[in-house]
């Protein structure tokens, strides 16, 4: 694309016919499903082709003149101005995606390359653009990420995503030296229930308690994820420990009111009921075990505690921490 370009605008400046170098770049461009931009170097457009009308809903006319910051979404413009700092230094900037503000108000992913070339009489530098709509792209991109995050049979978040999250919540609570709770929350001897009832109805058990949970989480930073088997973790930002062990109340209560069947848990009079140990970290300064290893050591501490003094219950732990490390009190 680039090298087709390039010959036909430097032909420009030959003595031509009416159907030579000019009209062949105005067919090229004109019947191009990508949208192609003739920039000056400020990224300020001369031309744009046609095609801009199908994918951003502006016309030629209405983004000639004018620079990225007029269409581009602003977080995105850091990128903008990074391809133009390659372009300064000689180099070729391709494959640069961002979103681009369509005219209806929605954003338009697009994937960009550019290439400097001298395609004037005035001999100035000139930069030429091809952009191609990628949206479709990111969306199966997103739509793939979010599955490598996702458990497959609950669709709550899995381990790796837990981890991933509880030290980026951990770093921004130290940050702010504020507070961030976490539960660890086991159903009641799910292996008897697994026994006699047989798998498949502990996997359809797990995504009713699943299901449960997510509409007992009130927060979108809230994070709830599979554990491990049948244990579940939650991460709770900015949640004291008053505000955790009301969460984990709440949704033991929804848990217990599906009134799942499970002749195992005579502690549960019958039905399906879990277990809580809820734990709560506060940024302090003093300081003896790692974390946010140390707040995982907690809640699990505290969900053993609930199930020694008889289950279906919720038992807490606080933490005092400093810089990465923490103390411990029941």
């Amino acid at each position: 694309m680039f090298e087709m370009l390039r010959k036909l605008l430097s032909r420009r400046n030959e003595p031509r016919s009416p159907d030579s170098a000019g009209v062949d770049f105005q067919l090229l461009a004109e019947h191009n499903n990508d949208v192609i931009f003739r920039c000056a170097t400020d990224g300020r457009t001369s031309y744009v082709s046609p095609s801009c009308e199908r994918v951003f809903g502006w016309t030629p006319a209405e983004m000639v003149g004018k620079g990225p910051a007029d269409f581009v979404l602003p977080e995105d413009l850091p990128a903008i101005m990074a391809a133009q700092i390659r372009h300064e230094q000689g180099q070729e900037a391709t494959g640069v995606s961002y979103r681009v503000r369509r005219k209806d108000g929605t954003a338009v992913w697009v994937e960009a390359s550019a290439r400097m070339m001298t395609a004037s009489a005035s001999g100035r530098p000139e930069l030429i653009i091809v952009m191609r709509d990628i949206t479709e792209r990111k969306q199966l991109e997103d739509q793939l990420s979010r599955l490598a995050l996702t458990d497959g049979l609950t669709g709550l978040a899995n381990r790796r995503a837990f981890d991933d999250a509880l030290e980026n919540e951990w770093l921004r609570t130290k940050r702010s030296d504020g507070q961030m709770s976490l539960l660890l929350i086991d159903l009641d001897h799910f292996k008897a229930f697994n026994d006699h009832y047989g798998h498949q109805v502990g996997d359809d058990c797990l995504r009713a308690v699943a299901s449960a949970i997510r509409l007992s989480l009130r927060r979108p930073a809230d994070l709830a994820a599979r554990y491990g088997g049948e244990e579940i973790a939650i991460i709770l930002p900015d949640t004291d420990s008053a505000g955790a062990t009301k969460i984990a109340q709440d949704i033991a209560q929804a848990v217990a009111l599906l009134a799942i069947p499970h002749a195992g848990n005579e502690e549960g009079n019958g039905v399906v009921t879990m277990s809580v140990g809820a734990a709560t970290a506060l940024s302090r300064s003093g300081a003896s075990v790692q974390m946010p290893s140390g707040l995982l050591q907690a809640a699990d501490i505290a969900l053993y505690k609930a199930k020694s003094n008889g289950r279906n219950r919720v038992e807490t732990a606080l933490l005092l921490s400093g810089d990465g490390t923490a103390s411990s009190a029941a």
